[in-house]
């Protein structure tokens, strides 16, 4: 029989010649490989480093045993060892090689991110009924809104396609209506155009850019909750632009009636119109995105790879197309078709990456010093005026109850507090909170609000 070496030549040239390997492929993975010998039925090779060898094991380590046994005639099992633990970096192509495979992908995912349109929108059992609120508001926006449909609230959980909806809506009305005014803000958006009018005594301005709008557009109403002067403006835009008949439409995470610190009068006119939910896509819905985002990444998608990460991955719209860009990069950069292997690497890397960002204490304190109207540096202060007292107490409270910080490091947080100032504060809200149901609705909507602001 020929030499090992001579028959991992003949396998490496029927992969090319057969289209199993494409060249970059050979070039980055497989040449490196280092034939030492067969020992009965493995074919046992050697590399530089992990990575490689977690490579070739998950990519190509089906084509190489069916190219053995092709060639060969050898059923062989692939064994690869590591020969060094040196973090040596592993053998690529050239600079050159390497600068156009990635102005290949940069320019393969130049459609990827499409438009928020309602003809990109991909309609489930889960959505399909504030997809239809959301084009019949879009389509009938004209001079009057329609009582009925005015305000549209759209709720749903983070990354669901609420976005995608009420940007729908704003496109289609610009395309219909290129006259109309159309103010699409967020919720930060709309406090900190407030807190600049406040500050620069351009309060007019502020009203001038809300209340003569023809169709306003709020996303993630939520984090209105316990900012009083905010839901005040917000409260007199909406009561104007309702009685001159303008189209409103809400987003929030939750239905009106579960926004319990927002004022009465905001959440009984939220529920005054029309209220449509969206929940977590179904596994149809899931495989019509991910195949929509492959075609639109010109990426072929074999079924079977589809049909398991919608399978595995059943969060959020967010996360499958994510998944769907992390395979494109991997499958472009390897050179190699893509397999469940690299479906099961990419889904990792998905789920890792959406861990919660770490919450500090600073966006802890700069989150309760906002709903407070008062400074992060006054939280910190020795002032003792009611109002800094109270949100002084909420925030060491809000900071032990999410991170669990020892209480003297929490002390040295709010200028060197000692330990019995620590103690007070969190008992005293504690026990604030048992009396009064809405404290402890804002404390709790506080630390969600925080939290919601965490994630991916």
């Amino acid at each position: 029989m020929n030499s090992f070496d001579e028959v991992f030549e003949k396998v490496k040239s029927y992969c090319l010649e057969n289209g199993k390997i494409p060249d970059i492929g050979m070039k980055t993975w497989i040449d490196p490989l280092v034939p030492v010998k067969i020992d009965g039925t493995d074919a046992i090779f050697s590399v530089q480093t992990d990575f490689q060898k977690n490579i070739v094991m998950q990519t190509y380590v089906t084509v190489l045993t069916e190219a053995f046994l092709n060639v060969a005639g050898l059923p062989v099992n692939i064994v690869i060892n590591v020969e060094s633990d040196e973090p040596e970096t592993i053998k690529v192509p050239t600079d050159a090689e390497l600068e156009q495979k990635h102005a290949e992908l940069e320019q393969s995912y130049k459609f990827a991110n499409y438009d928020y349109t309602f003809d990109t929108f991909i309609e489930g059992r889960s959505n399909e009924f504030a997809l239809a609120c959301s084009k019949s508001v879009a389509k009938n926006c004209g001079s009057k809104a329609v009582p009925d449909y005015n305000p549209l609230f759209i709720y749903g959980p983070s990354g669901m396609g609420k976005t995608h909806l009420i940007t729908a809506i704003a496109n289609e009305v610009r395309k219909n209506h290129p006259d109309f005014n159309i103010v699409y803000v967020t919720s930060e958006t709309f406090g900190s155009d407030l807190v600049n009018a406040l500050n620069k005594s351009s309060i007019s301005d502020f009203h001038d850019k809300y209340r003569n709008a023809d169709i306003l557009l709020i996303d993630d109403i939520q984090f209105f909750s316990g900012r009083e002067r905010m839901q005040e403006e917000f409260f007199h835009t909406f009561y104007k632009l309702h009685q001159e008949g303008k189209q409103i439409v809400i987003t929030s995470d939750k239905p009106p009636k579960e926004l319990l610190t927002l004022e009465e009068r905001l959440r009984t006119r939220f529920e005054g119109g029309l209220i449509a939910d969206i929940s977590a896509p179904d596994y149809e819905t899931r495989l019509a995105i991910i195949n929509r985002k492959s075609e639109l990444l010109e990426l072929k998608m074999p079924s079977e790879v589809a049909e398991f990460m919608a399978n595995r991955l059943k969060s959020n719209i967010r996360q499958l197309e994510g998944a769907v860009v992390r395979l494109k990069a991997l499958n472009h950069f390897a050179g190699s078709p893509i397999t469940i292997s690299m479906a099961q690497s990419v889904i990792r890397d998905v789920l890792t990456d959406e861990q919660p960002i770490p919450i500090t204490v600073e966006k802890i304190i700069s989150e309760v010093s906002t709903v407070y109207g008062v400074s992060p540096d006054d939280l910190r202060s020795s002032k003792r005026s009611a109002q800094i007292s109270t949100a002084r107490k909420v925030a060491i409270y809000v900071v032990r109850e999410i991170t669990q910080m020892p209480l003297a490091s929490i002390g040295t947080e709010f200028g060197g507090r000692d330990h019995s100032t620590i103690v007070y504060s969190v008992t005293s809200v504690t026990e604030s909170m048992e009396k009064d149901s809405n404290l402890k609705n804002l404390v709790n909507d506080i630390i969600k609000n925080i939290k919601d602001k965490s994630k991916v």
